[in-house]
């Protein structure tokens, strides 16, 4: 027996007990096929728990951004080195990313 052909049998039985009815996204049109890969792999990555450097360093100012709001005076500085720091990383890494995309 082939494949298509057992693989055929056992969506046939499914429907038929019910089991492929109320699923998540019934009724709903497929994602199209024009998603970008990028986002899919993003996500898949974040699903595993490995965020791409990019998106690490993005959390990572946005954390140095809230502490800085909080300090004034003499502290300030080395903050501020530290966000300037992470910012520069930040576009380092973006233009990698569009120089190896041929962007």
């Amino acid at each position: 027996m082939r494949f298509s052909s057992l693989a055929e049998r056992q969506i046939l039985k499914a429907q038929a007990e019910g089991q492929l009815d109320n699923l998540k996204g019934a009724g709903k049109p497929l994602a199209s096929a024009d998603a970008s890969t990028e986002a899919v792999g993003f996500r898949i990555m974040a699903e595993a728990g490995a965020l791409p450097r990019e998106i690490q360093l993005r959390k990572a100012i946005e954390e140095q951004t809230r502490i800085l709001q909080g300090i004034t005076g003499d502290a300030r500085a080395p903050e501020l080195a530290k966000l300037a720091d992470l910012q520069l990383r930040l576009a380092i890494e973006q233009e990698a990313r569009r120089r190896f995309q041929g962007c």
